[in-house]
């Protein structure tokens, strides 16, 4: 069980960000929830649902995709160490 199957998709907010990675050829795609929730009945699905469903659209590769949320803060560098 992962963080995908606690989350449902009508969760979020529509305008939030989700990355999906085709397995096969390595194609980045990002989609609004919003995208996904105008397709359909997809707000009462859980986020490995939708994970299964998605497709990658490449010409010709039409591999499974992997979901993850981006991170949306900046980086910051470890700040501590010996006094």
């Amino acid at each position: 069980m992962s963080w995908l199957d606690t989350v449902q998709l009508g969760d979020f907010d529509a305008g939030a960000r989700l990355e999906l990675t085709c397995r096969h050829c390595g194609k980045v795609r990002f989609v609004t929830v919003g995208e996904l929730l105008a397709r359909g009945d997809f707000g009462r699905l859980w986020l490995s649902e939708v994970e299964a469903r998605a497709r990658c659209r490449q010409r010709g590769c039409g591999g499974p995709m992997r979901l993850a949320m981006p991170h949306s803060g900046e980086t910051k560098g470890f700040v501590g160490g010996i006094a």
